[in-house]
């Protein structure tokens, strides 16, 4: 598989990457710090988008079903050399399937996620998964 995305900025303003039909702009100023995600937060958003894409796809093969999923993500960020350390994450399984096997869940993230294991390669990461 290939992948391809476009991204563009504007001196002093702001920034944006293109995927597909879509469009996601991003903070490069101190001025957008509060309104805009930065790219360490871009970051963090596509580990997560990984793990929820997964739970969709293992729904699937593990047959069973979910109303939503979220998940909450922090990461430790060393200053030398600038890096993502820790990354722990939380994810909420809102599910009465009883047929649902959170171990079996995690087990498949971590195993079969791009990102995921893409990450991890350099970067510890924890996380739990819980049925709600």
């Amino acid at each position: 598989m290939q992948y391809s995305i476009k991204a563009s900025s504007f001196s002093k303003k702001e920034a944006s990457v293109q995927a597909k039909q879509s469009e996601i702009s991003f903070g490069i100023t101190p001025e957008s710090a509060d309104s805009l995600p930065n790219p360490a937060e871009l970051f963090l958003s596509s580990f997560s988008a990984c793990i929820l894409k997964n739970v969709e796809r293992f729904s699937v093969l593990m047959k069973f079903e979910y109303s939503r999923a979220e998940i909450t993500v922090n990461a430790i960020r060393l200053e030398k050399p600038p890096r993502m350390d820790e990354i722990n994450y939380e994810l909420k399984v809102y599910s009465n399937d009883e047929s649902l096997n959170i171990d079996l869940l995690k087990r498949n993230i971590e195993k079969f996620g791009t990102i995921y294991n893409t990450v991890k390669a350099v970067c510890a990461i924890t996380g739990e998964i819980k049925k709600v």
